[in-house]
């Protein structure tokens, strides 16, 4: 008898004990009487019945998940690979156990299967330089897609995206070209640009005579400076000159001899 009474005693503190739950404050419970949804508890001390109910718990915590490597063909037919790495939530405790079987596993797939699908969309050149955008894009896909599991897809971000060797030489020779192409503009730029300032000096040399006799006695105390020049050039204006070219007597024009 008292070992029979022992027993109960033990199965009743059992039965207690399972009954008995405490969640944390980033976790909910989805309570299930006889299968039924009847609610979320939690945080902190949840009471359940023994074998009737059922408590299955829910992580509110942001979940970071890695999304693994994907061949992708771009836009402009170039095949990538390309990782990507996820966070979410869940919102909705209840959605996440009632509309989806596991809400890890089904977000990971569809963050493949968006993942290949939007960057399909762009160009190389596009998926290396927008990223963000296409982040952006990716993690607004995602929350739609989401949001019957009760789950909130806070940000999604390109990690990686590698190219073969064939591709990243090729990118390079593009590269170069660019560089070229920048320098060539910037020296026919600079060309341009000391043609017009030449332009303007002579125009406001022809205006100021003086000026322009300056310029001349300047470049005779440069070539003076150089040491190796044997030469020396006077310029002599054509003011100076001109009445003594006038007051020389012209030559008579010979007739032909008949």
């Amino acid at each position: 008898m008292i070992g029979f009474v022992g027993m109960l005693v033990i199965l009743g503190a059992m039965l207690l004990f399972s009954s008995i739950k405490v969640l944390p404050e980033y976790q909910r419970g989805v309570v299930l009487t006889l299968g039924r949804y009847t609610g979320t508890k939690g945080p902190g001390l949840v009471i359940l019945i023994p074998v009737v109910q059922r408590m299955i718990r829910v992580d509110l915590r942001v979940t970071v998940m890695d999304v693994p490597p994907q061949d992708v063909i771009s836009r402009d037919n170039v095949s990538v690979r390309v990782n990507a790495v996820v966070y979410f939530r869940v919102v909705e405790p209840d959605k996440s156990v009632l509309q989806v079987e596991n809400f890890l596993q089904a977000t990971s797939q569809l963050a493949q299967t968006r993942l290949r699908s939007v960057l399909g969309q762009h160009e190389l050149d596009e998926i290396l330089s927008q990223r963000d955008s296409i982040n952006r894009t990716l993690q607004t896909i995602l929350d739609e897609a989401t949001d019957p599991w009760g789950i909130k897809v806070a940000n999604v971000e390109i990690k990686d995206v590698d190219l073969n060797e064939t591709m990243v030489r090729a990118i390079a020779r593009q590269a170069e070209a660019e560089r070229e192409r920048r320098a060539k503009v910037i020296h026919a730029e600079g060309e341009m640009q000391a043609a017009e300032k030449l332009r303007d000096a002579a125009a406001m040399l022809s205006q100021q005579p003086q000026a322009l006799q300056l310029r001349y006695l300047q470049t005779l105390a440069d070539m003076s400076s150089n040491g190796k020049s044997s030469t020396i050039v006077f310029p002599l204006p054509l003011d100076l000159i001109r009445p003594l070219m006038e007051a020389l007597p012209s030559k008579p024009a010979t007739r032909p001899e008949l």
